[in-house]
């Protein structure tokens, strides 16, 4: 059997402490942001799906050509969860990820709880 070494790509799973609740609960905020950085990442956008629960936290999955950005939060316990994976197709995007997941971060002005970086 001939062993290729292939890497589809990186996978960072994260859950911050946010102590700005009015960040877990703008949907549109963070939707416009992701926009932003997708454009900046040259990332391609397939499908959003966003949904807003009754005390305003939300879930957004949004699926990428290169594969996916989901975040989950937690108003009422001032924590979100998310991931970012980028495969690698044509090329290593691995640096890529690691800069988006920073920026998401900033943009929350969280600070990390738990941060897992998974090589697929």
């Amino acid at each position: 059997m001939n062993s290729i070494s292939y890497s589809p790509g990186l996978h960072k799973l994260m859950t911050l402490q946010v102590d700005k609740a009015e960040k877990l609960t703008d949907s549109s905020g963070f939707v416009a942001f992701t926009d932003s950085i997708l454009e900046k990442y040259d990332l391609e956008k397939v499908g959003v799906v966003v949904h807003d629960f009754d005390n305003n936290s939300f879930t957004i999955a949004v699926c990428l050509k290169e594969s996916h950005i989901c975040i989950h939060t937690w108003p009422e316990f001032g924590q979100l969860t998310f991931d970012v994976y980028l495969c690698n197709y044509l090329q290593d995007n691995s640096q890529k990820v690691k800069a988006i997941t920073d920026a998401y971060v900033a943009y929350f002005e969280g600070v990390i709880i738990k941060d897992f970086e998974i090589n697929r």
